[in-house]
């Protein structure tokens, strides 16, 4: 059976993160939908207006994955959202994974405890807003657990293939990257 993601998406989120993301999850055969905050279309930080297959508010807690991309204010309105929050606990408390980029790790999943005990990354100079129990960690990628945090739009790549990679392996990762390119 596929594996399914979802990426939430909010006015100002990071353009770069969310859709090389989607491509590169799409093109490894996991089904990826993404889910506006507010409505189905969505205009990222840069001016780039996205078409998004739901709205947050009718997700069901049903994904192997969840991906939160950066960007601001984005990632601010994904934080300010209780439902965004109930969304995302719920979804790591049924073991799933949660993948955040830039500004998400310090905005979205530290204050709702994801990261504590943890090894991260975020955007660099945002993990003074990381709990005192999570260990800094300055890497284009980490994988801590179900959890994997990535610095910004210029590790977008290597972060969808960490998504790859745990969710269905490495053997897709290499084809995946000869076929693009990135080897």
């Amino acid at each position: 059976m596929a594996k399914k993601a979802v990426i939430l998406l909010a006015t100002g989120f990071e353009e770069i993160e969310a859709v090389t993301v989607v491509d590169v999850l799409r093109r490894a055969g996991i089904e990826i939908i993404s889910a506006g905050l507010d409505s189905t279309s969505i205009t990222g930080s840069h001016g780039i207006a996205v078409a998004a297959e739901k709205k947050i508010s009718n997700l069901k807690p049903d994904f192997d994955a969840v991906i939160i991309p950066g960007g601001m204010p984005g990632a601010m309105h994904l934080h300010n959202s209780t439902e965004v929050n109930d969304f995302i606990k719920s979804m790591h408390s049924k073991g799933a994974l949660i993948a955040g980029i830039c500004a998400a790790p310090s905005v979205v999943m530290a204050p709702i405890g994801l990261l504590d005990n943890k090894n991260a990354t975020c955007y660099p100079g945002d993990q003074i807003d990381f709990g005192k129990s999570t260990k800094y960690k300055d890497k284009a990628v980490v994988v801590d657990g179900n959890i994997i945090t990535s610095q910004g739009p210029g590790t977008s790549m290597e972060f969808a293939f960490a998504i790859v990679e745990k969710l269905i392996g490495g053997e897709t990762v290499k084809k995946l990257k000869k076929h693009a390119l990135a080897d």
